[in-house]
Parts: C-alpha cells; sequence; structure tokens
C-alpha cells in the first residue's frame, strides 16, 4: 500500500492503546513504525535490476519480524526523544514507545497482504508471496476517510470521542477491507460465467481491483495455454468490458534460443515467483515477458513492467527491467477512460482493445 496509508493505519491502531495525554505522540510513533517495513526498498543492486524485487515485501514484512522490527523503531525513536526533557514522561517510558512502535508496525504487513503483489508473510518458513486482492495499491477511499476520523480522534483527545473516533477508524479500516472481499467474490461470479460462455474451463481464475477502486476489477484467468483478461464492474449491477488475451510464457517455445544454464534464464524464475507464475509474451514486443495482472486499464494487456530478453547477450547478463507505465497525456487518457468504466459508461470496443 502507498506509504500514507501504511502511516493513517499505524496511527489508528496506536491510537487504540495509548492514554489521551499520549495521543499525539502515540500518532507520530505510530504513523512513523507504520511506514517503517518499507524501509527495505533501500536494498538494491546495481548490477541485478530484480535484487530488489525479492527483498521488497520480504522479512521486514513477515509476521515473525514484527516484534524485531517494532524494538528497532523504538530503540531509535526512545533515543531521540530522550533529548528533549521537557517531553512528559508518559512519552518518554520505553514501554510506552514500543507498544505505539508495535502496534503501528504489525498493521503494514497485513495491509500489504489486502493487495495484490504479494507479501511474504510467513518467511522464513515459506516464500510464498500471499495476496488477497481486496484493495488497490493506492484508494482515497479507504484511506482519506480514515485519515479523517484518525485526525479527529487526535485533536479531541482531551474527551471521550477521542477512543470512539479510534475505534470507528478501526472498523472502518476492517469494513472496507471486507468490503473489498465481498466485492472481488461478486466480480469473480461474473467473470466465471463469462468464461464458461466462451467455452472455457478457466484455470487460476483470479480477480484484482483496478487502480484506486474496488468497483471495476481486473479479471485474469488461464486456458488451453493462453491468459485472457477482461474488467468486470461490481456496482449494484454487473457489466462486463470484454477484453483480450496473449500467450502464457512457455520457455522453450517463446525463447528456444536461450540457454537453460544462462543468467536470462534464472532470472526469468525469479520474475516467475515474483509474478505468483502470471507471466505473459508482450503483444507488441515477444522479447519481453509481462506481469500479465497489471495495466492501468483493467482489460488490457500493456504489462505496466516486465522483463526483456536479449538474444545476442553472454550467459552472464541479467535481463532487463522495464516498465511501460503511461505519463503525459497517455495517462491522462487511460485515467479518463478507467473513470468512465468505475462510472459503468459504454465504451467503444476499438477504445478498449487498443494499446
Amino acid at each position: 500500500m502507498d506509504p500514507l496509508t501504511q502511516g493513517v493505519l499505524g496511527t489508528t491502531a496506536s491510537q487504540l492503546v495509548s492514554k489521551p495525554s499520549q495521543k499525539v505522540m502515540a500518532a507520530v510513533l505510530g504513523f512513523l513504525s507504520g511506514m517503517a517495513a518499507d524501509l527495505d526498498v533501500l536494498i538494491q543492486s546495481s548490477d541485478d535490476p530484480l535484487f530488489s524485487l525479492e527483498y521488497h515485501r520480504h522479512f521486514t514484512h513477515a509476521l515473525v519480524f514484527i516484534p524485531f522490527g517494532a524494538l528497532i523503531c523504538a530503540l531509535f525513536f526512545y533515543a531521540f526523544l530522550t533529548r528533549f526533557p521537557k517531553v512528559k514522561d508518559d512519552y518518554l517510558s520505553f514501554k510506552s514507545v514500543y507498544l505505539f512502535c508495535i502496534t503501528g508496525y504489525a498493521t503494514h504487513a497485513l495491509l500489504d497482504a489486502c493487495t495484490t503483489y504479494g507479501t511474504q508473510l510467513l518467511w522464513p518458513f515459506s516464500n510464498a508471496r500471499i495476496a488477497w486482492n481486496n484493495v488497490s495499491v493506492i484508494d482515497p477511499l479507504f484511506t482519506l476517510p480514515l485519515l479523517l476520523i484518525i485526525s479527529l480522534s487526535i485533536w479531541k483527545r482531551s474527551s471521550s470521542w477521542s477512543n470512539k473516533c479510534a475505534w470507528l477508524g478501526a472498523i472502518y479500516a476492517l469494513g472496507y477491507l471486507s468490503l473489498g472481499v465481498v466485492q472481488n467474490l461478486r466480480a469473480k461470479t461474473v467473470a466465471f460465467e463469462l468464461a464458461q460462455s466462451r467455452g472455457h474451463e478457466p484455470i487460476n481464475l483470479g480477480l484484482k481491483p483496478s487502480f484506486a477502486n474496488i468497483i471495476v476489477w481486473k479479471s485474469v484467468y488461464e486456458y488451453q495455454g493462453r491468459y485472457y483478461v477482461d474488467a468486470i464492474r461490481a456496482g449494484f449491477t454487473s457489466k462486463i468490458y470484454v477484453g483480450s488475451s496473449t500467450s502464457k510464457l512457455d520457455v522453450e517455445k517463446h525463447f528456444s534460443w536461450l540457454d537453460s544454464n544462462s543468467q536470462q534464464a534464472k532470472d526469468i524464475e525469479r520474475f516467475r515467483w515474483f509474478s505468483n507464475n502470471h507471466l505473459g509474451i508482450d503483444p507488441n514486443d515477444t522479447n519481453r515477458i509481462i506481469d500479465i495482472r497489471y495495466s492501468l486499464i483493467p482489460n488490457r494487456l500493456d504489462g505496466m513492467w516486465g522483463i526483456t530478453l536479449d538474444p545476442n547477450a553472454d550467459d552472464m547478463a541479467h535481463i532487463e527491467w522495464t516498465n511501460s507505465r503511461p505519463k503525459g497525456e497517455a495517462l491522462k487518457k487511460q485515467t479518463s477512460l478507467l473513470w468512465s468504466m468505475i462510472q459503468g459508461k459504454a465504451i467503444s470496443p476499438r477504445i478498449l482493445k487498443s494499446h
């Protein structure tokens, strides 16, 4: 999830366990600790483009790491707070600081697992990337109301309304995430019926919310060596925006020239793990492998990111990491198109299928 939402949810948790006199400090510590797990983005390699992918949402997001991650945060913040003798004793209690840090830190990985990116909650016992697919990585309808509620909790810290607002924030967060589960199931039912209407028995049918909403969902399923993507609008009534398909990655078929012992071949398998095996061939570039789960327009195969192979590279060379996120006028047009889909407007199939 985006850093602001992670921080706001961390603040929500810390408000639940703080005294009235601690509300402001609890908010600050919960906010910062709620974002801290994403410091793993600093783990990078200038030579290996997939290295940072492997370690993002890795051990810092594991459930077993929560007490240790919170301890690191608490030690850092406590050392910083002791520099200010005018701060109240309640704030300087290491026990209180750790409590606010652990409640904030504990929300991070669980919220990330609600998105589609994949989070290693069970590391080191399993390297499975867990994704519950019930909220977008950015969703203003989740973040902004929660931010408002928690701001009221801090503002009303000296009254009985403070705890009520904190609990209201927690209930809102859980309620919205639960609604996302319901929406996922609704969209999945429609997507399954669509596949059957084509005479397909879908394999690994999955739904993910499109950008910044839980109304329009991207449907992805496999059938006879191809991936099919469509958009499903789960409003009061359902609406289907028919998409397109592409070949599922078959390394021996699509890259017959590739040495199985080469670094590029190994990188494909690393990217396969990262993508939960949702790999397809870019319709516009046969040397580019895309993660078909991600595109701004949910029934397209634009491939917001992927890896490009070079037939002329030596055996030790890594793949090239590429992204094709829309920018400028293209971003404006695609955002407008997505908004039309969210509204349930009829859209020309020619526009929907264009790349």
